[in-house]
């Protein structure tokens, strides 16, 4: 079968753009912060605010996450977004922590 100078071209178009959004969808998910990461454990994030140890984190009140927290960065409709805490870190916006602030 001979591939015609047209059919490559939309074939390595169509390659390529499938190549830069899925590095795009990688970058997103590899700069999200994990629980595990030390400066998250230094303020109890957790990624499900519901998931907070209210024993440990008496301040903690329902209802408060990081998307209404004057920290985050991102829209009140992004799943993710910046917080000044964690510099290019992405926190999840439903998630908490004890810097949690409503100024």
């Amino acid at each position: 079968m001979k591939t015609s100078r047209r059919q490559f071209l939309m074939l390595g178009a169509s390659l390529g753009s499938s190549l830069v959004l899925s590095n795009g969808a990688f970058a997103d998910t590899a700069n999200t912060l994990s629980e595990s990461d030390p400066a998250a454990q230094a303020v109890g994030y957790k990624e499900d605010a519901s998931k907070v140890d209210k024993a440990k984190f008496p301040s903690y009140v329902a209802g408060q996450t990081c998307a209404s927290c004057s920290l985050f960065q991102g829209k009140a409709t992004d799943a993710y977004g910046g917080c000044t805490l964690f510099g290019t870190k992405q926190v999840a916006a439903r998630g908490w922590c004890s810097s949690y602030s409503t100024m």
